[in-house]
């Protein structure tokens, strides 16, 4: 299986163009008029997603304590996942002209509707949109639960080295986690302190959103569901939301170049060979929430979400001509490359234990 290309020191000096190719790319989107805000589709699309949220809500209500509600927390994760979406795009100010409205549409979005910290989100998301799929730069590609290079995979021990050996085949199931991990995550951003030393005020109204969300939450669930069935609600919530916003996000880096620290790239190149688009349909640009046009988004992350598909085919021919790669595959193969790439990061762990084993036998 296809694996991340790492690009050494030998090769900084080719791997350094000039910045300026991004500018002709610039000036012809510009001049489609697709950095334009689309404030009536926005309108439409909040204001469907937030009927299907509310009839979901009310569903529950209706039905009561009864098998039929559990089975409503599958399309409540389905919607939840759409409300993320609308809270990223309003992290990069791609819904309102305002940005104090883009704000509040976070707050309302992620803090509000979903219990996530909207300021977590947009600080830890910002900084991966600066050096995607850099090591030590991007915060999705740091050292965790999982490693993403051969060097993070060494000298784990016991559990972690457990991990990384059968990181590939865990990656989906973890994902079941992530519901609950970027709630945890937010909340003690929150806590710390951590970076509000001149927002006390963001703080406070981020905070007391947050427990408007979770007593509303706990109300809504525990006070029409018996303990049992309330307890599987929130589970299968939690787990598809999790799954699902976690299986978006995948395919748009794994597997992808992950230069050193030292290599200096323009704006074009950083965005497009660290990123990777995912083809498809309707159905495709719905259930992503349009990241499958993940080039597009990196190279013009204010960009509305409905435009991503017509810029599409502009910076695809203007890559190719510019003798650029350009990553573009189905959704099933995205997926191939992403797990081939971690299945190869935790080869030599799995040498070592073999090794250990045959050792002792």
């Amino acid at each position: 299986m296809p694996e991340a290309t790492v690009i050494s020191p030998a090769s900084r000096a080719s791997a350094t163009p000039d910045a300026g190719e991004f500018t002709p790319l610039m000036r012809q989107i510009k001049a489609e008029g697709l950095l334009d805000r689309r404030h009536g589709a926005y309108v439409v699309g909040l204001t469907v997603n937030a009927l299907a949220f509310a009839a979901v809500v009310a569903g529950v209500l209706v039905l009561g304590d009864s098998w039929w509600s559990v089975a409503l927390a599958v399309p409540f994760a389905l919607f939840s996942t759409r409300t993320a979406f609308y809270g990223h795009d309003a992290g990069h100010s791609q819904i309102a002209s305002s940005r104090k409205v883009n704000r509040w549409l976070g707050y309302v979005h992620g803090n509000l509707l979903l219990g996530m910290s909207s300021a977590w989100w947009n600080d830890k998301h910002n900084r991966h949109h600066a050096n995607p799929n850099h090591v030590g730069k991007d915060p999705d590609v740091g050292e965790g639960v999982l490693v993403w290079t051969e060097k993070q995979a060494e000298n784990r021990a016991g559990l972690a080295n457990w991990l990384t050996r059968h990181q590939a085949r865990l990656f989906f199931p973890l994902l079941l986690l992530e519901g609950v991990n970027l709630k945890v995550s937010g909340v003690r951003m929150l806590l710390s302190g951590e970076g509000w030393e001149r927002q006390r005020g963001a703080r406070v109204l981020e905070s007391v959103l947050l427990v408007v969300h979770v007593i509303a939450y706990v109300a809504l669930v525990f006070g029409t569901l018996g303990w049992g069935k309330a307890l599987l609600f929130v589970a299968v919530h939690h787990m598809l939301f999790g799954l699902h916003l976690g299986s978006v996000f995948a395919p748009n880096h794994k597997g992808m170049e992950m230069p050193d620290p030292d290599v200096r790239w323009g704006h074009l190149r950083k965005q497009v060979l660290t990123s990777r688009n995912v083809h498809g349909g309707p159905v495709t640009d719905w259930m992503m929430g349009g990241l499958n046009y993940q080039i597009e988004h990196h190279l013009f992350p204010s960009m509305p979400r409905m435009n991503l598909r017509k810029a599409q085919p502009l910076v695809r021919d203007y890559c190719r001509s510019i003798g650029v790669s350009y990553a573009d595959t189905s959704l099933v193969d995205s997926y191939r490359q992403a797990l081939g790439h971690m299945h190869g990061v935790g080869a030599e762990a799995r040498a070592e234990h073999r090794a250990k084993r045959r050792g002792t036998a």
